[in-house]
């Protein structure tokens, strides 16, 4: 049952904050206190309203007992019938809101935005190619669920593949679709350049990373190393003759990030920032896990990196997720995109 007083009680205190002029300065803080005043208040409404039909059917309640006249009498008793089904109404009301402000909170803790890194592992030139098969996948998964899409990244191999690709997804319910890619995918297949039809075995990494919201991660200026360079091709050869490319070294951590996909020298940049603070938040994540000793619950704690999740066999027409003991068949329309089946057996069973 929910406590009035006590909704009271933090709704003073909620507007002794806000009339803090310096919490302006704070406009996540700011706009997250406003939407929690604006529930109490409504909160605070609706319960002013039951207790007004509480009233109102108590003095009904009096008139049936002393009115001995039949239509007052009649009138007394409709409107207990009425008032009663309102005051249940808005009980449930108050509940809906509840549990609507807990399913806000609960979003709003989610990444708007993801940032994707792939990179070919053991395998050579077939491992690239794998590494671009991934991408190629979780890009049409994208398309499908009408999701906006920038590589921030790449780096080609000599046929077609991609030794690294980093890529940003947002505008979606993304987060809790891409979280469980996170770890190492292995392939089982012939390459195209194998003469005896032998099956290799080849690797590529996929790191999901929440994007930080704007301002949730601050770097200095004067903690950051900055070069610029041409962008190179597949063979090593320069694709610009201007220093666009660029890279990015986080001096107090040592993590180095580039970017050479755009033309322009402020949009690889901007490109860059973005990798390095998806990685910042990673880090500062992973630390507090560790604080917590709580290393099983999230993507980060679980040193995916270095798991093999899934094995995706194609002489066997099979991809099997060992996390959750689960193999699914229909690789080709899977590798097109329709991950669904894959991602909602990952929900129900991780």
């Amino acid at each position: 049952m929910l406590d009035l007083n006590k909704v009271k009680i933090e709704y003073q205190k909620l507007l002794e904050q806000l009339s803090d002029p310096e919490l302006i300065s704070n406009w996540d803080k700011f706009e997250e206190l406003n939407k929690r005043k604006d529930f109490l208040e409504k909160i605070i409404e609706k319960e002013k309203e039951i207790q007004d039909l509480k009233n109102k059917i108590e003095e009904n309640k009096s008139i049936l007992k002393s009115q001995e006249n039949q239509e007052l009498f009649s009138l007394a008793e409709t409107e207990i019938v009425q008032m009663t089904e309102k005051l249940k109404n808005l009980e449930q009301e108050i509940e809906r809101t509840s549990v609507k402000e807990t399913e806000d909170i609960k979003d709003s803790d989610q990444p708007k935005a993801v940032i994707i890194e792939i990179r070919a592992g053991t395998g050579g030139e077939e491992a690239a190619l794998f590494a671009a098969d991934l991408f190629r996948m979780y890009s049409k998964y994208g398309q499908i669920k009408g999701w906006k899409q920038k590589i921030l990244d790449s780096r080609p191999s000599e046929i077609g593949g991609v030794k690294e690709i980093v890529f940003e997804m947002k505008d979606g319910d993304i987060w809790p679709a891409m979280k469980n890619e996170a770890g190492v995918h292995r392939v089982q297949r012939i390459p195209t350049t194998e003469k005896s039809g032998r099956v290799h075995t080849s690797t590529a990494s996929v790191a999901v990373l929440p994007k930080p919201k704007k301002g949730k991660i601050v770097i200095n200026p004067r903690d950051l190393k900055i070069d610029t360079y041409k962008a190179s091709g597949p063979g090593g050869q320069y694709v610009n003759k201007r220093e666009t490319a660029i890279r990015i070294t986080h001096l107090p951590t040592n993590t180095v990030v580039t970017s050479q996909t755009e033309r322009n020298l402020q949009q690889n940049k901007e490109n860059a920032l973005a990798i390095l603070e998806a990685r910042m938040l990673e880090k500062a994540l992973r630390e507090e896990e560790k604080k917590l000793k709580d290393a099983r619950k999230t993507q980060i704690g679980k040193a995916e990196r270095s798991e093999k999740i899934r094995t995706y066999n194609f002489p066997q027409n099979r991809i099997t997720d060992h996390r959750i003991k689960k193999s699914f068949h229909n690789m080709e329309k899977i590798m097109e995109g329709n991950l669904d089946p894959v991602i909602d057996s990952l929900k129900e069973n991780l």
